[in-house]
């Protein structure tokens, strides 16, 4: 299935969960940070972060105000926690989506985890979060941006630490990177590391551009063959990733789409594919391929017939930092797909589109 129909919409918490948190609602407040002792975060308490507190964030839910510089994170939000130690704060707790990955912190990441030891890791299997687990871990700061975190799980989260759900103008799942990024610099009282870091990477986004001005004139769409063709939205942050670069997302895209992070497409709409270049998240570069060309109504249109396809596996470092697309895997994923996307669009068919070495 695509990597972001794992994150399904959560389902009620169960009645015993519900008793648990009566238990610990006297940890802290829905909408305050607790003013226990803090341990447990590689963080230091620097007289700059102080000064940021407390910090009041806007969010799908409401509002949620953090009262001090958070020391024990989890993060809810199946990308969060990139963004959480690229700002110094190793979380206490992690929420896996893609899978193989210690603490749930991919190879992009791993320097800023250090000697720290890895988070705890906590699974959704599609009835929400672990309520019991985290609240175990004692946060005093839960983080649920990249997530479809419902108003039931907000309010029980948030009987026992502050929560800051996802952005209510995007889609859910459909935070952009960069506001990832600031939002969880102004929940840890880093503001202008945040924004220093986003600049970072979007120097990154702007080099590409200048390097390959034909992306400005070119249109391209994501897509995986999953139960026929799963078209990715431009709230998705593996489009975000095309448009960041400059590529156009296809016009129609989000009415076909609707209000989702993205959805199949029947074999009538087998036209949105055919873009300056199709970017496909696939099993494998080998048979699925050859699958996906056994389709006549596919196979047919020019952007096959001229070799503007770029693959990437969906397992494997580039597929999984493609999915994640956060402030740490970004840089990662640029150095492999703009050099493909660069030869897909370079208007000569005989152009090979190669596959990263690693």
């Amino acid at each position: 299935m695509p990597r972001a129909t794992r994150a399904t919409r959560f389902a009620g918490l169960l009645a015993s969960v519900l008793m648990l948190l009566g238990a610990v609602a006297a940890c802290g407040s829905a909408d305050s940070a607790s003013d226990s002792p803090k341990s447990g975060s590689s963080g230091s308490a620097e007289a700059s972060a102080s000064t940021a507190f407390p910090v009041t964030i806007a969010h799908k839910y409401g509002s949620t105000t953090i009262k001090a510089e958070p020391e024990r994170v989890v993060t809810v939000g199946l990308t969060d926690q990139d963004a959480v130690l690229a700002l110094g704060t190793v979380p206490v707790g992690t929420t896996e989506w893609i899978g193989g990955y210690k603490g749930a912190v991919g190879p992009w990441a791993q320097d800023k985890l250090g000697s720290a030891a890895a988070p705890t890791v906590l699974k959704d299997t599609g009835t929400g979060p672990q309520v019991e687990k985290i609240a175990a871990l004692k946060p005093d700061l839960i983080l649920a941006l990249y997530s479809g975190l419902t108003k039931a799980q907000y309010d029980a989260l948030s009987k026992f630490a502050p929560v800051v759900a996802q952005p209510k103008e995007y889609n859910d799942y459909g935070i952009p990177w960069q506001q990832q990024t600031e939002t969880v610099g102004k929940a840890l009282g880093k503001p202008d590391e945040a924004k220093t870091l986003v600049d970072g990477v979007e120097a990154e986004f702007a080099a590409a551009k200048k390097a390959n001005p034909a992306f400005a004139t070119s249109t391209a769409v994501m897509a995986t063959p999953y139960e026929g063709t799963f078209v990715y939205g431009s709230q998705d942050a593996r489009s975000r990733l095309l448009s960041d670069l400059g590529l156009k997302l296809p016009a129609d895209l989000d009415k076909v789409i609707g209000d989702q992070f993205g959805a199949n497409i029947s074999k009538e709409r087998t036209d949105l594919l055919d873009q300056g270049v199709a970017v496909w998240i696939v099993p494998d570069t080998t048979t699925a391929v050859t699958k996906l060309h056994q389709d006549k109504l596919y196979a047919d249109l020019k952007v096959v017939q001229q070799g503007r396809e770029v693959f990437v596996k969906e397992t494997g470092d580039y597929g999984n930092a493609v999915s994640l697309s956060t402030v740490l895997s970004i840089p990662f994923v640029l150095d492999r797909l703009v050099p493909q996307l660069a030869a897909a669009v370079d208007g000569d068919p005989a152009t090979k589109v190669e596959q990263p070495a690693s």
